[in-house]
């Protein structure tokens, strides 16, 4: 059973699906840490009303970026931490933290990656006039939205889409996307080969 660690800034829905999977005994794993750099995350109130260890880390109490993933990675470390899920976490995290964790560290994007990186992907793949578009789970590395691909989900663009129209078709695929790739890592399914991710069924 692996140890799982979450990491949100946000209401955490990603990380509630997530934990839903766990409890149903759907993931070989169990969420043992969840951290957030926002002290009212809606995730972090429910993690704490779930009785899980929920742990709030302030970045105004650290000198720059490195210095606070090296607190974030000595938390990780503490809890045993083998799998870490960003879920909404809006940070770029650091080489300190990728270093420690390579390969362990998975990221949701609202985007088939690579296109539409960064913020608002949603708003991106509509003005860019696409016909399709979805979420992406990948490993995280150095640079944003840049890691090897795990899993994707694709979703039709309506012609009528507004903004919430495509991210409300998009998140239905990311609460069932995010924890089938959690399921996958911690059952020790997934392989790195460079730039791609085996999956090994």
């Amino acid at each position: 059973m692996k140890k799982i660690a979450v990491l949100l800034s946000g209401r955490g829905s990603n990380f509630i699906s997530i934990k839903k999977a766990v409890d149903a005994g759907e993931i070989d794993g169990e969420i043992a840490v969840v951290i957030s750099n926002k002290a009212d995350a809606k995730g972090l109130e429910f993690a704490k009303e779930s009785g899980l260890n929920a742990v709030f880390v302030n970045p105004k109490d650290f000198d720059g970026r490195e210095a606070y993933d090296t607190e974030i990675v000595r938390i990780l470390e503490e809890n045993g931490t083998e799998l870490v899920c960003l879920a909404g976490f809006m940070r770029i995290i650091s080489s300190v933290f990728v270093d420690a964790f390579r390969n362990r560290i998975i990221n949701i994007h609202p985007s088939l990656l690579p296109s539409f990186k960064g913020l608002d992907a949603q708003k991106q793949a509509l003005e860019y006039g696409v016909k399709f578009a979805g979420c992406t789970v990948h490993f995280v590395d150095e640079e944003m939205d840049n890691g090897a691909i795990i899993l994707q989900s694709v979703v039709p663009v309506e012609q009528d889409d507004t903004e919430d129209d495509l991210c409300a078709r998009i998140l239905v695929e990311e609460h069932k996307l995010y924890p089938e790739v959690v399921r996958l890592f911690c059952a020790d399914k997934l392989k790195v080969e460079g730039r791609r991710v085996v999956i090994n069924l």
